[in-house]
């Protein structure tokens, strides 16, 4: 039996406060630092590995956060998750994400339809129309090829498919599976599609609009600009444009698309890069086998946060140490690092999934919680950001702890040698420094060149970024923040938080208003 408690109702977490804190300074120094590295390590799927040896715990937090693991009942309620119990109690929905990629357990039916058939065979559909515009099959009305994908769409229509595209694009440069090249068109401000419009071949590109609703105010608004576009260009919109959205809006069955995918209402944006809302422009760019092996790896990572063993969980690891930092230790933010410029998107993508899913001030049944939730999350590719804001991680007055990503080989295989050193040795380097340097700190009779250490951080390291290990990746996350929300009480799957400004933003254009937002409306001259 499932039981959903607040955090500071639970014994293990009184446990947690108490329990003795780890002088990371001291633990990381010498021989004790190098034993810590090589025990704290746990394997992913794809060859990934979890490594949390800078992180600041020990074996007897790890008990207790183990306690924490079976107290708050995480491994139970993933399997309802996965088994199609109604787990967004603030929409009412059932939560789906992880069965566009693999079945995890029993099959959910909902709708009538069994939902993992139902995804296949829109993966399936997808695939088929990828596979005749890249055959030339599907033309434009010249019958020419197309050469490049345009999404259209904001929130999770945007920022997990272009994180992933990014990443994946100079793999598949080196590996020929590069089909076309993707574009994406997001913000409502008109420079961001006419940016993109002015930089593509109209009349060779496919765009794919997503909209869930089909409602969607800056996503509509985008397409009708799009359109215009290619009306001025003398060609037709409906044989440039596909549509992902719901069988029931008023996108599914028009004449304006070539064609029509399909999302459910069990897949929230953030959540959603792995269902037809990154299927499309993913398999469109790269071919269907490619977005086939990113699932793959996706459903893999999913199979071992089935694992009941926190130590052998990493997702579930990384999750409560999360909490320990929040939650005893305090700490407000979590900065996400990655050395490879591929994943240059990446932080951006778990802002979203991180800060929208576990951002609330109320638990699951809409009563207020007395503790921290989500942290604020941030973040850019090293080496970047060392000579951007590592200034503040090392030595201001908070203390952000840090999660690095990083891989021994680059993607296109090509680099050299420059004073004894390869650029990826140089790369790695910098991360293997910066780990150190943040637990163990320097002293300094000069204040000013004092770092104190017993920064906290923790690494996940593969060979190289391939389709599958970023799939892994992605799922790491996606559900570390799902245990998160569990732990906290929390729906981590509706997002109320950004509906009142829309409510507003529709007030403001119907000339509506009074009070500050009429005089914010003429201030901005609308």
């Amino acid at each position: 039996m499932v039981t959903w408690n607040n955090l500071d109702t639970l014994a293990s977490y009184k446990e947690l406060q108490a329990v003795e804190q780890v002088n990371l300074a001291e633990a990381m120094s010498g021989e004790n630092g190098a034993e810590r590295v090589k025990k704290y390590s746990v394997p992913m799927a794809e060859g990934l590995a979890y490594n949390y040896g800078a992180k600041q715990v020990d074996d007897n937090i790890l008990n207790v956060l183990a306690k924490l693991a079976e107290e708050a009942q995480l491994t139970e309620k993933y399997e309802a998750l996965y088994n199609g119990e109604m787990i967004n109690t603030g929409e009412k929905r059932l939560v789906l994400h992880q069965l566009t990629r693999g079945q995890l357990g029993e099959p959910v039916v909902a709708d009538g339809v069994d939902k993992r058939a139902f995804y296949v065979e829109q993966q399936t559909k997808i695939a088929e129309f990828a596979n005749k515009v890249h055959a030339g099959e599907i033309t434009n009305a010249a019958g020419e090829k197309f050469t490049t994908v345009v999404q259209i769409g904001i929130g999770g229509s945007d920022l997990g498919p272009r994180a992933i595209y990014i990443a994946l694009e100079n793999w598949a440069k080196v590996n020929d599976t590069l089909k076309m090249k993707a574009e994406f068109i997001s913000n409502v401000d008109p420079d961001d599609a006419s940016g993109v419009l002015s930089k593509i071949d109209v009349a060779h590109s496919i765009f794919v609009l997503v909209s869930k609703s089909g409602t969607t105010l800056e996503t509509l608004t985008n397409e009708s600009f799009v359109k215009d576009a290619l009306e001025k260009a003398g060609l037709d919109p409906s044989k440039h444009m596909i549509a992902v959205t719901s069988e029931t809006s008023p996108l599914a069955k028009s004449d304006d698309y070539l064609a029509a995918f399909f999302m459910d209402d069990y897949i929230g944006g953030r959540y959603s890069s792995s269902s037809a809302v990154g299927g499309a422009v993913l398999s469109l760019a790269f071919g269907p086998e490619v977005f086939a092996q990113f699932l793959a790896g996706a459903a893999a990572e999913d199979e071992l946060a089935k694992e009941k063993d926190l130590l052998k969980n990493p997702a579930m690891l990384d999750a409560l140490i999360g909490v320990y930092e929040r939650n005893v230790l305090g700490y407000p933010d979590t900065a996400v690092l990655p050395y490879s410029q591929a994943l240059s998107r990446f932080p951006a993508h778990l802002q979203q999934l991180d800060m929208e899913s576990n951002g609330k001030s109320v638990n699951r049944f809409g009563e207020p919680v007395n503790y921290p939730t989500g942290p604020v999350i941030f973040g850019e590719p090293g080496t970047n950001g060392q000579h951007s804001f590592y200034q503040l991680l090392h030595q201001g007055t908070d203390i952000v702890p840090l999660q690095f990503v990083g891989f021994k080989n680059n993607q296109m295989e090509q680099d050299v040698v420059i004073q004894g050193s390869t650029s990826q040795q140089k790369l790695c380097a910098n991360v293997a420094a910066q780990i150190v340097a943040f637990a163990c700190g320097k002293d300094d009779e000069n204040r000013n060149k004092k770092f104190e250490g017993g920064r906290p951080s923790s690494i996940i390291i593969g060979e190289k970024l391939t389709p599958e290990a970023l799939g892994a990746l992605l799922s790491h996350f996606e559900n570390k923040v799902m245990f998160q929300g569990f732990v906290w009480n929390l729906n981590s799957f509706d997002q109320e938080g950004v509906q009142l400004g829309k409510v507003l933003a529709k007030r403001v254009l119907a000339h509506e208003t009074d009070g500050a937002l009429k005089v914010y409306s003429d201030l901005l001259n609308i």
